[in-house]
């Protein structure tokens, strides 16, 4: 049943859509951060295992490729922001699949070491990510709904 709220859009709470977009994004977040991973891996000679994603002992500013894992993550973030303006299209909800990505690589992570994250650099990065693409998401998303909407459909009569 569709019900009509505040707003100029018919809205309906459909699990399948919020599960699908889920699915979608972190499918979309994961195969981009592999991407980046990989070309910023073959710019700097250096091989790409799944170790740079989920095990966070790999972030860390003492080297180049903890740099280079970084500088991946921080791109992902910009890649999530259109990937939300993309596949989830509401500024309202760009914090909540932002959180949800963000707490389901917590999961994957926590699961792929056996045992819970407890770095700072891991933590900080990943808050500073999930927050930028969180804001970016909304400012993408934002200026998608609030572009004027055409009101008549024929030719502009001067009065």
């Amino acid at each position: 049943m569709k019900k009509l709220t505040g707003s100029f859009r018919y809205t309906q709470w459909d699990p399948w859509l919020i599960v699908a977009q889920i699915i979608s994004l972190q499918c979309l977040l994961y195969f981009s951060l592999g991407l980046i991973l990989a070309i910023l891996g073959y710019i700097a000679g250096d091989t790409r295992t799944l170790d740079h994603i989920f095990e966070y002992h790999e972030i860390q500013v003492r080297d180049l490729n903890g740099k280079m894992v970084i500088l991946s993550f921080v791109l992902n973030a910009l890649v999530g922001a259109v990937a939300l303006w993309w596949i989830v299209e509401k500024t309202k909800q760009c914090l909540d699949f932002s959180c949800t990505w963000h707490f389901i690589h917590l999961i994957i992570c926590w699961c792929y070491n056996s045992e819970f994250p407890t770095t700072f650099s891991w933590w900080a990065l990943n808050i500073a990510c999930a927050t930028l693409m969180c804001v970016c998401g909304e400012f993408v998303c934002l200026r998608t709904e609030l572009q004027a909407i055409p009101l008549s459909l024929g030719p502009k009569s001067d009065l």
